[in-house]
C-alpha cells in the first residue's frame, strides 16, 4: 500500500461510512483551517447527473489553450486519488496531498466528517495555497447539500443533463433531482443550464429565477448543434463556428456546447481560437475511449491476429446507456461490425435500464464483476442484461470474457465495448498503464 493509500485508509477508518448530507460540519472544519474556501480563484461550480466530467474537461482545455493555469476538482478517480485534485494544471503531488489530508483530518478531530467531506476540505486547502486563474469544481452528489456547495459567490454555476441516479439521496423523480442540482445557483451569478428534459428545465429555470441567478439556458439564451463535423454555437453575442469536440459521441457536442456557454457566461477572456483548440484537445478517460494498448488489447490481438477495436466507457445509468448506445450506433453506421459488450455494474444502479438501449444493437454481452466492494456479481449483471433483451453470459474474469467474446471471430472481428462501471473502467486502465 502506498503512502497516499495508507493515509486515505486511515481517514476512511476514522470517518462514518454512511452519507449524511449537510453543510454544517464542513463549515465548522473549514473555519478551523482558516476558511480556505474563501481564498480561492474564481470558481465555476458544475452539477448534473451525466456529463459533468466531460464539461469540465472541455472547460479546462479551453482555459489552458488561453494560457490560464487552472485548478480542477472531480470525483471519483479511476486509477489514483491524485487525479481528483489538479493544481494549476498538474495532479497534486503525493507530498502536498498527504499534508492537506492530515491537516484536515486533524482539524476535524472527533467531528463526524465523511470521507468525501474530508477530502473536499483537503482540496480547498491545497487550492487556496496554490495560485491559479480559475477553479473548476465538480459536485460530488446532488448539489444543495454537497460538500462543495460552501462557495458563496462562484463566477458561474453549471448544470449538465439531469436524470435519475442516487434516488435514495436525491429523490425518485426528475423534478426532485433537478431541485437538488439547482441548489448550487447563486444570486447574480450566471446559471448555465445544459440540455434537459422539459420537467428538469422547468424546475431549474424556476429555481434560478427564485435565487436571483442570471438564467443562461440551452434552447433559450444559447444553442449548439453539429454541422459538417463542426460545433456551431450561438448566443445573444453571436455565432461561433468551432472545432468538433475530441471526445466521441453526439452527447459530447452537447457537453462541449455547455462548456462554451459557461466560458462565455463567466467572461473568462478566451478567444474563439482558444475555445476551438480546447475542444479539439480535451481528454477525459473512460468516456468512449479507444483502447490501443494493454493486456486486453494484447490478448485480443493474439486471438485475432490483428489490431482489435475496443472502446471503454464508465457510464452506468440509463441516461448514460442511451448516450453510449447512440455513439456506438453512429460508429456502426460509418463502419459496420457486430458489437460485443463486456460489462460490469455497481449493485445500486439500474442495470436493466442501462442495458435496455443496447437491445438489438449488441450481438452478445459477457458479464463480469470489478474487484471492488459494492459491485453486482457477474450473475446479477447477466440476469439484468438478459431481462433487458440482451444475450448475456456471466464470466469469472475479464480475460475469460475477452476470450469468449472473440472466440471464432478471426474472420469477422467484432467491435468490443467495455462498459457499465467506473470501477471496472478504473481496473482496466490501471492494468493498461
Amino acid at each position: 500500500m502506498s503512502d497516499i493509500e495508507t493515509v486515505l485508509a486511515r481517514v476512511a477508518a476514522r470517518r462514518p461510512r454512511l452519507i449524511d448530507l449537510s453543510l454544517d460540519r464542513v463549515h465548522t472544519v473549514l473555519a478551523r483551517l482558516g476558511d480556505p474556501h474563501k481564498k480561492l480563484p474564481p470558481v465555476i461550480h458544475v452539477a448534473g447527473t451525466n456529463g459533468k466530467g466531460s464539461t469540465i474537461a472541455f472547460l479546462r482545455a479551453m482555459l489552458e489553450a488561453a494560457g490560464k493555469p487552472v485548478h480542477v476538482y472531480t470525483s471519483p478517480h479511476l486509477v489514483r486519488f491524485n487525479e481528483r485534485i489538479v493544481l494549476g494544471g498538474a495532479e497534486i503531488s503525493d507530498v502536498k496531498l498527504i499534508d492537506a489530508l492530515e491537516r484536515c483530518d486533524g482539524a476535524a478531530g472527533d467531528d463526524k466528517l465523511t470521507y468525501f467531506e474530508t477530502t473536499t476540505c483537503a482540496a480547498f486547502l491545497a487550492f487556496s495555497e496554490t495560485p491559479a486563474d480559475c477553479l473548476l469544481l465538480e459536485v460530488g452528489l446532488g448539489g444543495r447539500l454537497d460538500a462543495t456547495n460552501v462557495i458563496d459567490q462562484p463566477i458561474a454555476t453549471v448544470v449538465s443533463p439531469v436524470a435519475l441516479d442516487h434516488e435514495h439521496f436525491l429523490g425518485d423523480t426528475i423534478a426532485l433531482v433537478a431541485m437538488e442540482k439547482a441548489g448550487i445557483f447563486r444570486r447574480s451569478a450566471p446559471a448555465v443550464i445544459g440540455v434537459q428534459t422539459p420537467e428538469a428545465m422547468a424546475v431549474l429555470q424556476a429555481r434560478a429565477e427564485e435565487t436571483g441567478a442570471t438564467v443562461f439556458a440551452f434552447g433559450q439564451q444559447w444553442s449548439c448543434h453539429s454541422e459538417h463535423g463542426r460545433l456551431i454555437y450561438q448566443d445573444e453575442n453571436g455565432l461561433c463556428d468551432l472545432a468538433a469536440p475530441r471526445l466521441v459521441g453526439a452527447h459530447q457536442f452537447e457537453n462541449a456546447g455547455l462548456a462554451v456557454a459557461a466560458m462565455r457566461a463567466a467572461n473568462l477572456g478566451a478567444s474563439d481560437d482558444d475555445i476551438s483548440k480546447g475542444l479539439a484537445a480535451a481528454k477525459w478517460p473512460a468516456r468512449m475511449q479507444r483502447l490501443t494498448a494493454g493486456p486486453l488489447v494484447d490478448l485480443a490481438r493474439e486471438i485475432l491476429g490483428a489490431a482489435p477495436e475496443i472502446w471503454l466507457d464508465g457510464g452506468h445509468n440509463p441516461h448514460a446507456g442511451h448516450a453510449i448506445a447512440q455513439a456506438i450506433a453512429d460508429i456502426e453506421q460509418r463502419s459496420p461490425k457486430p458489437l460485443v459488450m463486456i460489462s460490469g455494474m455497481q449493485a445500486n444502479k439500474d442495470a436493466v435500464g442501462y442495458f435496455a438501449p443496447f437491445a438489438g444493437l449488441a450481438a452478445s454481452m459477457f458479464a463480469v464483476a470489478a474487484r471492488q466492494d459494492g459491485v453486482a456479481t457477474a450473475e446479477e449483471a447477466e440476469a439484468a442484461a438478459n431481462a433487458a433483451g440482451l444475450n448475456a453470459k456471466a464470466c469469472t474474469s475479464l480475460e475469460e470474457a475477452m476470450r469468449l467474446a472473440l472466440a471464432g471471430k478471426k474472420k469477422e472481428p467484432p467491435r468490443i465495448l467495455l462498459s457499465g462501471s467506473l470501477y471496472l473502467a478504473g481496473e482496466i486502465l490501471r492494468d493498461h498503464r
